[in-house]
């Protein structure tokens, strides 16, 4: 009686061709946080080109490290100029704050002051009285905006932001060197280049 090959079958169908393993997926670009309350709009993917001086040095956004301590003294922040037009100087500063949180840094270490009109956060705060505005500021516990009228009011934090979006120069003349002063490492300055030199008495 011949032999039925069913245990050849049977061998061949157990044995036959391996798939291979399916391939793991590989990682993306990390996903844009959510906007914060009052920051529409998308994130911008890159920094802005950044330029040296001999008068000042200009640093990426990000925490501050031997590196940065060793070419600054404690009282003078390190200034990056961030070139935007006057409408566009608010989006530019949104930017710098996303960059600097990416990078590391404690929302409570950035203060924004706008020179023009308030930022969308600091207006929708203030709707709701100044005692719960400037508790926020002092808890220290988040990104705070503010305005050229009451900046005088904000404590000194590691970063602070400046959007020169409006206003006469003379209030931006006078705000830039206020803001160098309550900048602990780092302040950047988004607008006109030309506006920023003069009022901060050097070439960034």
């Amino acid at each position: 009686m011949p032999l039925i090959p069913e245990e050849p079958q049977i061998h061949e169908s157990a044995q036959g061709p391996r798939t291979a393993p399916t391939p793991r997926p590989v990682p993306g670009p990390r996903p844009a946080a959510p906007p914060r309350p009052g920051r529409p709009g998308p994130l911008r993917p890159t920094p802005p080109a950044q330029r040296t001086s001999g008068d000042a040095t200009v640093a990426a956004p990000g925490p501050s490290g031997p590196a940065a301590a060793s070419v600054t003294t404690p009282a003078t922040p390190q200034i990056q100029l961030i070139p935007a037009s006057k409408e566009g100087a608010l989006d530019a500063a949104e930017e710098a704050v996303d960059l600097l949180l990416d990078s590391g840094r404690a929302p409570g270490d950035v203060l924004v002051i706008t020179t023009g009109e308030q930022h969308p956060w600091a207006a929708h705060e203030l709707s709701f009285g100044e005692a719960s505005y400037w508790a926020q500021l002092a808890a220290g516990d988040d990104v705070f905006y503010t305005g050229v009228t009451v900046a005088d009011r904000a404590a000194t934090r590691p970063v602070v932001v400046v959007a020169v979006n409006g206003g006469p120069d003379a209030v931006v003349s006078s705000l830039l060197p206020l803001a160098r002063t309550r900048a602990g490492a780092l302040l950047i300055v988004c607008g006109d280049p030309q506006t920023i030199n003069s009022a901060l008495g050097t070439s960034v």
